[in-house]
């Protein structure tokens, strides 16, 4: 079994190729350039690199939000053209659990946030539980459902998790300081750079679990979630209002 993981929501753009016990080959690069200008390109380098040929692939799984809308976005179509062209069904998982998922094993309680501005994060919390069923060797259980919340509103409620936190993701170097004000005294860590970025290979990971439970959509069928709406629709609604028109 052979999964393609897409992932694009963050400034991050990573490309990876899986089967069930093994990555095959994974390209991610975090620098100055648009998701546009690089998913095709990296997904053509790995398929040369790996002699891969698309049709063997059984699912493409996507980092489906949330996250950077034009990313999300980018990263959709993609995988959406590629599931009409080869004909394969779609894995949608959550960008925040494939970020926990970086830290698949922990017995700490995973907490993702994404820099979401206007001092907001997506978060979401997890634990792993040991299942041998599951492709990694545990299961992805779910504390808290992804949402978009105040930072100080997430630090509040964490500190009453019984066990100790470890947050990841590209909010942690803009609110680490914000959080270890609030939670002073209480433990609590961050992964490394080298865990806390968007990966693909996390994507394909959270992914064969997602395709043994029968959890695919058709291309077509296929959407980001963006938890909120965008700034330019925020500034649309606002403007309505104040124009008396909602």
């Amino acid at each position: 079994m052979k999964i393609l993981a897409i992932e694009s929501s963050g400034l991050t753009a990573s490309i990876a190729v899986a089967d069930r016990d093994r990555l095959i080959a994974e390209y991610t690069i975090d620098y100055k350039k648009t998701h546009s200008q690089t998913l095709l390109p990296m997904l053509d380098e790995v398929r040369k690199m790996t002699e891969l040929d698309l049709d063997t692939v059984d699912a493409i799984a996507i980092s489906n939000g949330p996250g950077s809308f034009t990313g999300l976005r980018i990263g959709a179509a993609t995988a959406k053209g590629l599931g009409f062209a080869l004909d394969k069904p779609l894995i949608e998982v959550p960008t925040l659990e494939a970020l926990a998922y970086n830290l698949v094993g922990t017995d700490k309680a995973v907490f993702p946030i994404m820099d979401a501005r206007r001092n907001q994060v997506y978060t979401a919390g997890y634990t792993f539980v040991r299942n041998e069923n599951e492709p990694s060797g545990y299961e992805c259980v779910t504390l808290l459902a992804p949402t978009a919340i105040a930072i100080e509103e997430l630090a509040d409620m964490v500190s009453g998790e019984d066990r100790e936190v470890v947050f990841t993701g590209d909010g942690c170097p803009v609110y680490k300081d914000v959080l270890d004000r609030m939670l002073s005294g209480r433990a609590h860590s961050y992964a490394p750079f080298t865990q806390s970025r968007q990966r693909a290979g996390s994507v394909a990971l959270a992914a064969f679990s997602y395709f043994e439970k029968g959890l695919t959509v058709s291309a077509d069928d296929s959407h980001p979630e963006y938890l909120r709406l965008s700034q330019a629709e925020r500034e649309l609604m606002e403007k309505k209002k104040a124009d008396g028109e909602g």
